[in-house]
């Protein structure tokens, strides 16, 4: 890489962290400033009788715990807007001390300067699916947190447990602990066609060990009619699709958007073979999955759409293109957000949720072929 490319990397680099920086400051702040009683509540539980600016100092280490995972979650959501934020703030700066001029001077394409933010977009891009894959599914327990969990790192027990599985098997659990994934008092009722109760599986306890329930005096009992006195059978462990995963996603609204690219396949794998699956629950995992795809390859045109703006062969007022600059950027970003989240009608989800990509392509395209060289 040579020396002007390093330059330009390096400066868009650095705006892009210090814009993140800046939004992620100001959005914890904004939320600390409009609920600071609550914080101060909890914080005033956990240093009773101490002196105010101890409960003070306090409130600040719960706001801390509760915002620090949803940072990276915050990363994911705001990437596009810095990218075209930090964009704006490097060509600004170049075109403030005429370095534009001085590369058009030396026979080299504006294009040229385009090239190192664009491989730096692209690294940002890579980070962003590394943090959705990796980092955001192992904290997916902690974002489900609201102000009254914070201070805590455990989901802890959910009480009288009444779900369904694939097969259509009724599951009641008396006490299901979210993070050790065992189950206090287990009962599943198997039915037939007509609904009618034919066998009855009992424990006192439940646990997971990565593809079945592991039962501790565990019993199966036939309950059809004409069985008469059946005695109950040892049963050491229990199949089924309705994992801790899925029992979590069903508690937690939105907790399924924090899963990663496999666990949503195998979640919608399990889901297509069961005949209770309601269609929109099937396609609406479909917009988790394949929508992160979408919002990255958005971010990316999104960013080729607005630099025109500030890509130019003479100097021009930088305010006035950036205000030229917003609605285009507002538009694309919040149009991929939503786009790929919004259900279209006689459109299935595979293609529907790249429908913003398929808008951007030939913007990005004409923006790109519109700069003066």
């Amino acid at each position: 890489m040579k020396i002007l490319d390093r330059s330009i990397a390096f400066q868009f680099a650095a705006n892009a962290a210090v814009l993140f920086l800046i939004l992620a400051g100001v959005v914890t702040a904004v939320d600390y400033a409009f609920n600071f009683d609550e914080y101060f509540r909890i914080a005033d539980r956990a240093y009773e009788n101490s002196p105010w600016f101890l409960r003070a100092a306090g409130s600040i280490l719960v706001l801390v715990d509760l915002w620090w995972p949803r940072l990276f979650l915050l990363y994911d959501f705001l990437l596009g807007f810095v990218l075209v934020g930090a964009m704006g703030f490097t060509l600004t700066q170049m075109v403030r001390h005429r370095e534009l001029i001085a590369i058009l001077a030396s026979g080299q394409s504006l294009l040229r300067v385009a090239r190192p933010i664009m491989l730096v977009a692209l690294l940002l891009v890579v980070l962003q699916g590394l943090n959705r894959e990796l980092i955001i599914p192992r904290l997916a327990p902690l974002l489900t947190r609201d102000k009254g969990d914070a201070g805590s790192s455990s989901m802890g027990a959910i009480d009288r447990v009444l779900h369904v599985d694939g097969k259509g098997r009724v599951f009641y659990a008396r006490s299901f602990d979210l993070d050790r994934q065992t189950i206090s008092g287990l009962w599943v009722w198997e039915r037939d066609e007509q609904g009618l109760l034919t066998t009855r599986i009992t424990a006192t306890e439940a646990a997971w060990d990565g593809t079945r329930w592991l039962l501790t005096n565990g019993q199966t009992e036939d309950r059809r009619l004409g069985a008469g006195n059946a005695r109950p059978q040892p049963l050491a462990s229990l199949t089924s699709d309705l994992d801790p995963t899925v029992i979590r996603m069903r508690r937690f609204e939105g907790y399924a958007a924090n899963l990663s690219f496999r666990q949503l396949t195998e979640l919608i794998t399990r889901s297509r073979a069961s005949t209770l699956t309601r269609p929109d629950h099937l396609d609406q995992l479909t917009r988790y999955k394949l929508g992160r795809l979408c919002v990255m390859a958005s971010n990316l045109l999104t960013l080729l759409v607005c630099l025109p703006f500030f890509l130019r062969r003479e100097p021009a007022n930088m305010l006035m293109q950036s205000l030229k600059c917003a609605p285009a950027a507002v538009g694309s970003l919040m149009g991929a957000f939503l786009g790929s989240a919004a259900a279209v009608p006689g459109l299935p989800p595979e293609v529907s949720v790249f429908i913003p990509v398929m808008i951007l392509i030939p913007l990005a395209i004409a923006g790109l072929t519109s700069i003066k060289t």
